[in-house]
């Protein structure tokens, strides 16, 4: 089979809330199964309404050129879930919804590290483990779990480029 020349590979941008969120993508990025040329992780906007700011204002724009970039938003939910994910859902212009994923701890990163009795960058490794093994170990933890229906989404999307096929 020959690669399509004109349609460039797919790629995933990940825009991170802060440093605690970029410690566990960081890990992630680095499974062994992951194509490390299909994601690209951005310095932490350094607010969750700043991720959605930044998005809008640098990135929405450039995905409406290019319809093979992705974005993952990661954001701290403070206990506020319903409420921030409502918002951000609605800050995404509508024509790029499909290709834009909001995840994040229903807490904050240092309550799962606390929990979990991992380092970021051991819950970045579980999780990516997690993705690619098709389990929910990490996933499933009552501060992760809340995300189930946004990753059954993005899994569909990012895992055929995300994932090297074993």
């Amino acid at each position: 089979m020959s690669v399509n020349k004109d349609k460039p590979p797919s790629r995933l941008f990940v825009l991170p809330e802060d440093d605690a969120n970029r410690q566990i993508v960081i890990r992630f990025e680095l499974n062994p199964n992951l194509n490390q040329r299909a994601i690209k992780v951005l310095p932490p906007a350094g607010g969750w309404k700043k991720v959605v700011d930044k998005f809008t204002k640098d990135h929405a724009a450039k995905m409406r050129q290019y319809s093979h970039i992705m974005f993952l938003l990661l954001i701290d939910f403070d206990n506020n879930y319903q409420h921030r994910l409502s918002y951000l859902q609605r800050q995404i212009p509508d024509e790029l919804k499909e290709r834009v994923f909001v995840l994040g701890v229903l807490s904050e990163p240092e309550s799962l590290r606390r929990d979990s009795k991992k380092t970021f960058e051991k819950i970045g490794e579980a999780l990516a483990k997690d993705c690619s093994d098709n389990s929910d170990e990490l996933w499933g933890h009552d501060l992760l779990k809340h995300n189930k229906t946004e990753l059954e989404r993005m899994v569909t999307s990012v895992k055929p480029f995300l994932f090297n096929q074993i």
